[in-house]
């Protein structure tokens, strides 16, 4: 007798057709680049602009001179400083928005998502019109004696902090309303009957629930914040150069493809180490669309 089993199942061809222009387009528009820039990243860079093909590691090294790594020793503490303040903001709002009913959730969600579907170069020109010196906060605190002169609160540090705060804030709301949504009400109700107070509440139940959401929205909020280039471009007035601009300017300004090719490999590579420690861990990589 035949053993069935060991029969060859008949290739699906139906299945990797319809796939077929995913990988393509896949293929061209993010492996190719992706590789592309990786082995420009070990050329040198011309004299006058371009590259000149030749192995080096060059680019790599210029990165631990002491003006690149001032810059990226910045980038991570704003980058550090932006998901704790998004960390705060967004954790109490996620609690009380998780008790509302499903209907109420919904309209709530909504109103979160809607205004980040304009565009964000708009949003945070609307920002500058709101802080700068004469804009509608300064002239409203003058007008009611509350300031005497106006405050500086734009092309500084504090407006590119409050930029990407504004920017990447839904990235750690959603998946903090997901967890919380995801805590054991018996849970409370135990704690309670116990004598638990609130506080206890909170360490024992909302924080180990709701950690793994705390993480993958830090990871959202941060790895973005080293490359949004044209929120601190956009609310520092190029004052503040962090990792993304520094990218930009060797593509853009500086023609170094090379040594930009070698920061944008780092920035890659230490998003894959995140990721790499974040699922070590016990995290999950689908736990990071906010699910």
């Amino acid at each position: 007798m035949v053993d069935k089993s060991r029969l060859k199942k008949p290739i699906d061809w139906f299945k990797y057709i319809l796939i077929l222009p995913l990988i393509v387009w896949l293929g061209l528009f993010v492996v190719f680049p992706l590789l592309d820039v990786a082995i420009m990243s070990f050329m040198k860079s011309g004299t006058y602009g371009g590259v000149e093909v030749g192995f080096s590691l060059n680019n790599y090294f210029s990165l631990l001179s002491p003006l690149y790594l001032k810059i990226i020793f910045l980038s991570f503490l704003l980058a550090f400083v932006v998901t704790v303040i998004s960390i705060l903001i967004a954790y109490p709002f996620a609690m009380f928005v998780s008790k509302k009913s499903n209907a109420s959730l919904s309209v709530l969600t909504a109103l979160i998502t809607t205004p980040f579907m304009i565009s964000s170069i708009l949003r945070l020109y609307a920002w500058i019109m709101i802080l700068r010196t004469n804009g509608i906060l300064n002239s409203f605190l003058m007008k009611v004696h509350v300031i005497g002169k106006p405050l500086d609160l734009v092309y500084n540090n504090f407006a590119v902090i409050l930029g990407m705060v504004y920017t990447l804030i839904p990235f750690m709301l959603l998946p903090l309303i997901s967890g919380f949504r995801n805590v054991d009400v018996s849970l409370v109700e135990a704690t309670q009957d116990l004598g638990g107070k609130k506080l206890e509440i909170f360490k024992y139940v909302y924080l180990p629930t709701t950690l793994p959401a705390i993480f993958s929205g830090s990871i959202m909020v941060f790895i973005p914040t080293l490359g949004y280039f044209f929120v601190s471009d956009i609310m520092g007035g190029s004052k503040s150069i962090l990792i993304g601009n520094l990218v930009r300017n060797q593509f853009i300004s500086a023609h170094n493809w090379p040594f930009g090719s070698a920061l944008s490999v780092s920035i890659i590579v230490f998003t894959f180490l995140v990721l790499w420690l974040y699922k070590r861990m016990g995290g999950s990589l689908d736990d990071l669309g906010g699910n």
